[in-house]
């Protein structure tokens, strides 16, 4: 039976319902949003609306997922918890689900943080020219390093920040760009001819919107970590219930509906795509957009390693309860910060730094080409703990489903579906085979880590969910 959930795991517990929405809401508004849809854009033509249409709409119901399960069953594991017991009735599958979704969910942000010291630093020197870049990146982690080491709180305070500034930008964009379309902007007249003036809505053909929806997979990753973070409020169910609904309205709002103003703006075929939103700026005669579109790339860049540092120290720090990982990482500072955690996390992505500069064509290109389709890995593995998870609630504890997935069950496996489609289409697209054959290759290496970690050490006792409930607790 699923026992009654208890609210305490050693973490303090100093987010408040502001930050909560603001790292769910900043948690998809990255740098992939301002610069790499220019990429998907230039591809796909305007079309690429559909693209980011498609991605988020399965972004949105994994969402929806994760508000279920975190609400009925909140911990600090979230997800790689749930990966366990969804599986409660086949502990071995459920540790190895667990193992497979802790890990690669860890190994995607710490890649995330070192490919953002590298994305920062190249911003900073846009105004420091001269300073070289590895100081920039060194600096800028060890300043974010510090944030996550002060306290939970502290982390939230400068993500809810960043994350206010990159929110604002969009709305502000989203505002501006839609009086220019419009007509309602000095000297403008309605005009979309843009969306069709070009070789049509869709230049290229329909299969590049596929082709784009696998390369918009990675923008959307990010706001999946309020379930994390609600581990650390005083009011986990009700603060990941609010969150979970604010992302998901917006998530389609501030993407596809600044990706459909910026293919308004700017022809798809335009040199200028290729910095869409400076392009689109400029379009509209606003001065010094460059300077402003620099600015605001670079606190999505630091948000995301903000929030690379937390999501990947928590996660961590949810491995060592299970075994999964040393428990000599689980230590916490007085001030509930696992410390250890989040200083391993930066000096794997320092190392990965490093061999940015070393060694670019081999290490640091098999880090930046698997990193994303581990995580549409790490999504079909939360509908699938959903699917099962959902079952077992039903029958076990009904009350605690207080958010419920639509349509369930169907909804659920439209979205697994659609991921998997995901996966194969990577097979025929030939500039996604390497990063499907490096992400296949990065799951391969877990595995054998998971084989290792039977061997050496003795498998812990798998537990009921009831059990799990009041371990939740200390987690």
């Amino acid at each position: 039976m699923i026992g009654n959930q208890q609210h305490s795991n050693g973490l303090q517990h100093s987010l408040k319902q502001r930050h909560m929405t603001m790292i769910a809401l900043g948690g998809v508004i990255g740098a992939g949003l301002f610069v790499g849809s220019g990429v998907v854009i230039k591809a796909t033509g305007p079309a690429a609306i559909l693209s980011f249409l498609i991605t988020g709409l399965l972004v949105v119901l994994v969402m929806r997922m994760l508000g279920e399960m975190a609400v009925a069953l909140p911990t600090g594991g979230s997800f790689y918890e749930y990966a366990r017991e969804a599986w409660h009735d086949r502990p071995a599958v459920g540790e190895l689900a667990g193992f497979l979704t802790g890990w690669m969910y860890w190994y995607f942000w710490v890649i995330v943080v070192a490919l953002e010291a590298v994305a920062g630093a190249n911003l900073v020197r846009y105004w420091l020219p001269d300073m070289p870049t590895w100081i920039i990146s060194l600096t800028l982690l060890v300043t974010l390093t510090l944030t996550n080491l002060i306290s939970v709180k502290s982390f939230g305070e400068f993500e809810f920040w960043f994350s206010s500034i990159k929110v604002g930008a969009i709305v502000v964009f989203l505002f501006l760009a839609s009086l220019y379309v419009l007509g309602m902007w000095p000297g403008a007249s309605l005009n979309v001819s843009n969306l069709t003036a070009h070789g049509g809505f869709a230049p290229h053909g329909w299969v590049p919107v596929l082709t784009g929806a696998v390369a918009a997979t990675g923008f959307y990753f990010g706001a999946e970590i309020v379930t994390i973070a609600a581990a650390e409020t005083a009011e986990p169910q009700k603060a990941i219930a609010r969150a979970t609904s604010s992302v998901i309205t917006r998530v389609l709002v501030f993407y596809v509906g600044s990706v459909l103003l910026v293919v308004c703006l700017v022809p798809w075929n335009s040199a200028g795509i290729a910095t869409p939103y400076v392009s689109a700026l400029n379009a509209m005669g606003i001065p010094a957009a460059a300077q402003i579109m620099n600015a605001v790339v670079l606190t999505a860049v630091l948000s995301a390693l903000n929030s690379g540092l937390y999501a990947s120290s928590r996660m961590l720090f949810a491995l060592t309860k299970r075994g999964d990982a040393p428990k000599s990482l689980a230590k916490l500072t007085r001030n509930g910060v696992p410390v250890r955690a989040i200083l391993f996390a930066t000096l794997f992505g320092y190392a990965a730094v490093v061999m940015s500069y070393v060694s670019p064509d081999t290490v640091f290109s098999f880090l930046v080409d698997s990193y994303g389709t581990v995580a549409i890995f790490v999504y079909i593995l939360i509908a699938i703990s959903q699917l099962r998870l959902r079952a077992r609630l039903e029958r076990e504890a009904p009350e605690r489903l207080r958010v419920k997935m639509w349509a369930y069950p169907y909804l659920t496996y439209l979205a697994i579906a659609g991921m998997i489609g995901i996966v194969v289409a990577m097979a025929f697209i030939p500039d996604q085979r390497t990063p499907l054959l490096l992400g296949v290759a990065s799951l391969g290496f877990l595995l054998v880590g998971y084989v290792v970690r039977q061997i050496c050490r003795r498998n812990a006792p798998a537990i009921s969910l009831a059990e799990a409930s009041t371990d939740f607790t200390k987690l």
